[in-house]
């Protein structure tokens, strides 16, 4: 088949959960003989210019196509989309694979054409509280596109199925995402940027954004009895404001650590030598870092949101989302008791190894695509 991605800022990136995503999906069905173009935004990376690479026009086998973007806040989704969409009229696809709510508003141009079109929305966006206004309207807007043009629709959580069903009355399709076999990592360069050792600190990695629940973290951290630092490590999506407001209530103490963005061996190294992660979301879609951190075998602390717990089972430990002072005595708990902590750890090994996996995600989805010829001879489990 021949298969077009749109939606992602760019591949190969770790902006976002999406570009993850984007990138393990269309490797792996090239390597089963599929052609996969990436339309991807042009731009400066959402962490800084410093983190800009070259453009490519190939990657893991994946064709890479840039097109025009207004790399504005709020306009960079709309413009990049538009002109993929339309760039990909011209491309032969057998499908059109949107990602996200915001790409979705172009999903009925290639429909109105009769190509094959599938959107994955990995997550309520309209509802998260960096958007607002006109954004969180043309959101919905792409909502209400892939409902009534996708001939299908993936989701990520059964609450985003439900929500579907109770909302338009619209079938979805379940298929979590998968996740890799993790780069285990001493502490060499977190020792040398930051004086990290392993079990010293309690991370916390993913976008820096009002809805990942960091503010509750940052208090509930001030409060603790302990000796390890609290290392927030990712970068501000569109949301300088908040992260300033972060490093303002951090201030006063100097065990708390803003890394920045985050890739390659440093990430690595972040999730190799923690003692605890932690995720203290309001909303997510399915978050792909706490996949990550539980693939490294570490003991996770998420909030109760049911996206977090049907990723996490019984193997992680949970507060109530928004209660700082239940975030507090959980950490404070973990921080008290390593052998918890260790149990926490065996949890997360099964859980990951025995659930989440790629290979099932390509077929399934290849499957929605309309790929009929799909068999568990082309995968080997990985």
């Amino acid at each position: 088949m021949k298969i077009a991605m749109i939606g992602q800022k760019r591949v190969p990136s770790r902006e976002g959960g999406i570009e993850i995503v984007v990138e393990e999906l269309s490797a792996r069905m090239v390597e089963l003989g599929h052609e996969v173009v990436c339309y991807n935004r042009k731009g400066h990376h959402v962490a800084g210019e410093k983190f800009d690479a070259v453009p490519l026009k190939e990657h893991r086998g994946i064709a890479i196509r840039s097109v025009f973007t207004i790399d504005k806040k709020g306009l960079a989704a709309f413009t990049s989309s538009f002109a993929a969409a339309v760039m990909s009229l011209f491309g032969g696809f057998d499908v059109i694979h949107f990602h996200a709510e915001g790409p979705c508003a172009m999903l009925w141009l290639p429909h109105l054409f009769g190509v094959r079109t599938v959107a994955t929305i990995h997550g309520l966006d309209h509802k998260r509280s960096k958007w607002s206004g006109f954004a969180s309207k043309y959101l919905l807007l792409g909502e209400k596109t892939a409902v009534k043009y996708a001939d299908e629709i993936i989701v990520l959580s059964r609450n985003v199925k439900e929500y579907f069903q109770n909302t338009y009355g619209r079938e979805t399709n379940f298929i979590p995402n998968g996740i890799g076999q993790p780069s285990f990592r001493s502490s060499r360069e977190i020792t040398n940027n930051w004086q990290l050792q392993k079990g010293e600190y309690i991370l916390y990695l993913g976008r820096i954004v009002p809805e990942k629940g960091l503010k509750y973290l940052i208090r509930a951290f001030n409060e603790l009895n302990t000796s390890k630092k609290l290392v927030i490590a990712g970068g501000a999506s569109d949301s300088n404001d908040f992260m300033k407001e972060l490093q303002q209530l951090a201030k006063k103490n100097p065990q708390i650590i803003f890394t920045g963005f985050v890739q390659g061996r440093m990430l690595e190294e972040l999730y190799s030598n923690t003692y605890v992660y932690v995720l203290p979301s309001d909303l997510e879609g399915m978050p792909m870092s706490l996949l990550e951190a539980m693939s490294y075998h570490n003991c996770c602390l998420v909030s109760d949101i049911q996206e977090c717990v049907e990723v996490t089972g019984e193997s992680a430990l949970c507060f109530e989302k928004g209660n700082y002072k239940d975030l507090r005595d959980k950490l404070q708990l973990l921080c008290d008791s390593p052998d918890l902590v260790q149990e926490y750890r065996k949890r997360a090994e099964g859980r990951i190894g025995d659930t989440y996996g790629w290979d099932k995600v390509v077929k399934e989805t290849l499957k929605l695509y309309g790929n009929e010829e799909v068999s568990d001879e082309n995968f080997n489990g990985k």
